[in-house]
């Protein structure tokens, strides 16, 4: 009886501790989404047309990252200390899109980008059929 009542105090610790870090990640998290918002202004007024249009996609792509990810950590805490998969497969997605944007001057690699973007929406599927939903 001992050792479960002291394995709950444990986890019940690092259960506080995991959501503090989520908190502080989360407050570092929207910062950077400001400053971002501040660089796609930046980008809109001040640069050329075609340099401006790459950054301001992959501006934009990062953006969304930086929603994502403080969405899965809103919907951690709404999950009750959960975090859902599909969360981290629309990360993932987003990521490989912006390397897309990035970094396409090789074809092979692009394809190999895209094959995982496949792969990844096929993972969607299975983890959103009714067999596999949680929610």
């Amino acid at each position: 009886m001992a050792g479960s009542t002291r394995a709950m105090i444990v986890a019940k610790c690092l259960q506080t501790i995991l959501n503090i870090g989520l908190m502080l990640l989360s407050t570092i998290l929207v910062v950077f989404l400001g400053k971002e918002t501040f660089h796609l202004a930046q980008v809109l007024l001040h640069a050329s047309e075609q340099e401006s249009s790459y950054e301001l996609i992959e501006g934009i792509v990062i953006y969304f990252l930086y929603f994502e990810f403080i969405a899965l950590i809103v919907k951690y805490f709404q999950s009750g200390y959960h975090f859902p998969l599909r969360y981290f497969i629309y990360i993932g997605i987003t990521a490989i899109i912006r390397l897309i944007i990035v970094d396409h001057k090789s074809p092979i690699d692009t394809l190999i980008y895209s094959a995982s973007i496949l792969l990844l929406v096929v993972t969607l599927y299975l983890a959103n059929s009714n067999r596999l939903k949680r929610e």
